[in-house]
């Protein structure tokens, strides 16, 4: 009898929440698909899990059972790599880290250096990917940490299954195409611009409508994208004004876009995510540890060159 793991998940899930609805939800899955699982891990296992005779969704006593050794899975495998991190005085094995462009090209890239000298058999393995789907692989299991970002002006995520720490403060600016003869100064002047706007969904996005409704003014989108490189190339060649976060204006050649000295845009927040270890030592996984320590310094690192380069309370210009 071979079972799936990530079907076992999905059935914990489902007794922990007591529902399909509520377990969907929390894994960001269809009820079909959630429903669909459950199927198949009863034909893996031959027996029904799931009560089907009620018109609310219950486990069977099979399903119970099977769904306390779900979770009894996850906190046994843990603690035995733990022991076995111990035993071996060697961090080794594979990593799975979920992350976007910029912080893969700023963050990720020097940390992934630093750890390669330090822990050699530690096996970082990037996927680029974001929002929803990336917190649904995070929750199954297929990624070990997850870096996100979110409009600061939003709580940040607080789940009990999910451990979330704050990375970086990354402040939004504004961008103007530098060909414009006279390019918009204040607020006001904003509000007659045309934009390049990012979806509602994402950080920028949310930064924009909530700078409008502050100011009392609706955004002419002309354009609507989903990533920086996208916006900063339609505004260098002067179809719109743009929010960016500061670490993609990082390599933009001087001169290509303007940036402006209009502050109290807002910020995004970048957080690391991981699953909360159910463990009897209640310790972080050791590799997942060390790997995190390691994109912490590197951000920290990155911090300290910005600050250089702009200085602590200069505006970012030229770049």
């Amino acid at each position: 009898m071979e079972i799936d793991p990530r079907r076992l998940r999905i059935l914990y899930e489902v007794a922990r929440r007591g529902g399909v609805l509520r377990a969907a939800e929390a894994l960001h899955l269809t009820s079909s698909a959630v429903s669909q699982q459950l199927a198949q891990l009863e034909r893996e296992v031959g027996l029904p899990l799931i009560d089907r005779s009620q018109r609310s969704v219950s486990l069977t006593p099979a399903g119970r059972v099977l769904a306390g050794y779900a979770e009894r899975v996850e906190e046994e495998l843990a603690e035995a790599k733990r022991e076995l991190t111990r035993f071996t005085e060697r961090l080794a094995g594979p990593v799975r880290i979920a992350a976007f462009a910029t912080v893969i090209k700023h963050i990720l890239v020097p940390a992934l250096r630093e750890l390669a000298v330090r822990h050699p058999r530690i096996t970082p393995v990037i996927h680029e990917i974001y929002g929803p789907p990336a917190l649904q692989e995070l929750r199954l299991g297929s990624v070990d940490v997850l870096i996100t970002e979110q409009d600061m002006g939003l709580p940040a995520l607080s789940q009990p299954s999910l451990s979330t720490r704050l990375l970086y403060v990354d402040e939004y600016r504004i961008v103007l195409p530098p060909g414009w003869a006279e390019p918009a100064a204040t607020v006001t002047d904003l509000m007659r611009c045309p934009w390049v706007a990012s979806l509602p969904s994402h950080a920028t996005g949310q930064a924009l409508d909530r700078l409008a409704g502050l100011h009392g003014f609706e955004p002419r989108k002309v354009h609507l994208v989903t990533e920086f490189d996208s916006a900063l190339a339609l505004v260098a060649d002067g179809h719109g004004v743009a929010i960016v976060p500061t670490l993609a204006l990082l390599d933009v050649p001087e001169g290509e876009v303007l940036v402006s000295d209009i502050r109290e845009v807002g910020a995004r927040r970048v957080d690391v995510i991981t699953r909360v270890g159910r463990t009897r030592s209640g310790e972080p996984d050791p590799v997942q540890a060390v790997v995190i320590e390691a994109i912490e310094e590197a951000t920290a690192a990155l911090e300290a060159s910005l600050r250089g380069r702009l200085g602590e309370e200069k505006p970012v210009s030229g770049r």
